[in-house]
């Protein structure tokens, strides 16, 4: 073969492209969760700046956050773990809604035992404020005091029984209040307490968590009711991202120095 005939094996200057830190297009934006929780500021997130058509707040919308009630609440609490969903973007801030529950699988799995009859019911419920929520409750059954036998089974109408006790509290403790307040209900988990002691003249149980919430509907979305929700006032964005007040909203004049 002739040199310089095979085209293929000639090497092309100038080929390479320019790589360029893909770190440089992104910033920083803070999360916010609602005011239900005591810590407000959850974390950090990145996303890639608004170029174009590709505007950022329409990337962090909808982003879902995971975080353990322990970093939310500053407490112990870290087995019960909370997802907030990204439902709308102000400055430099992500406004977050509650979207479930759940608790940690090493909780569940420190929970189920031998010797014991595990009860475990599920409903889906309606909030006052248009929120569809799937709630899922277990519990599981004890030993009286003094007792000699080494189980402590439950028969199966007692389960039934149990099960229903549990979808109607459940269903009462939903039905009746917005998602605010039930959230509010979540956190010390007082439903669990609540079915726990409705169920003792059944079966006595213990360990009675509400183990997960979905939210299967919501509402169409206002950023009023998010504000609120918030704890601060409604009000849209302009183009640099600064809040603006919403139509027909009272909007306090500056101060002047001379008049």
């Amino acid at each position: 073969m002739a040199i310089g005939k095979n085209k293929r094996l000639s090497k092309k200057k100038g080929n390479k492209k320019k790589i360029v830190d893909p770190f440089t297009k992104k910033e920083w934006y803070d999360i916010k969760a609602p005011s239900m929780f005591s810590v407000r500021d959850v974390g950090k997130t990145l996303v890639t700046r608004t170029t174009g058509t590709k505007i950022a707040a329409d990337a962090l919308k909808g982003r879902v956050y995971e975080c353990a009630l322990a970093d939310l609440n500053a407490d112990e609490n870290a087995f019960r773990k909370f997802k907030l969903i990204c439902e709308d973007v102000q400055g430099k801030y992500c406004y977050t809604n509650f979207h479930g529950m759940d608790l940690t699988r090493d909780k569940l799995c420190s929970l189920v035992r031998k010797w014991q009859t595990l009860i475990e019911a599920h409903v889906d419920v309606k909030t006052t404020d248009g929120y569809l929520l799937r709630v899922f409750c277990l519990g599981f059954t004890k030993k009286v005091n003094k007792q000699i036998k080494k189980t402590a089974y439950a028969q199966s109408s007692q389960v039934r029984a149990i099960r229903k006790k549990m979808v109607d509290i459940m269903t009462k403790e939903a039905s009746t209040v917005d998602l605010k307040s039930f959230v509010n209900k979540l956190i010390p988990d007082s439903i669990g307490k609540d079915i726990e002691k409705e169920c003792m003249d059944i079966y006595p149980l213990h360990d009675v968590f509400i183990r997960k919430v979905k939210v299967l509907k919501k509402p169409k979305f206002d950023v009023s009711k998010l504000m609120d929700l918030h704890g601060e006032t409604g009000g849209t964005t302009d183009e640099s991202g600064e809040i603006v007040s919403a139509p027909g909203e009272f909007v306090e004049p500056t101060i002047q120095e001379s008049v």
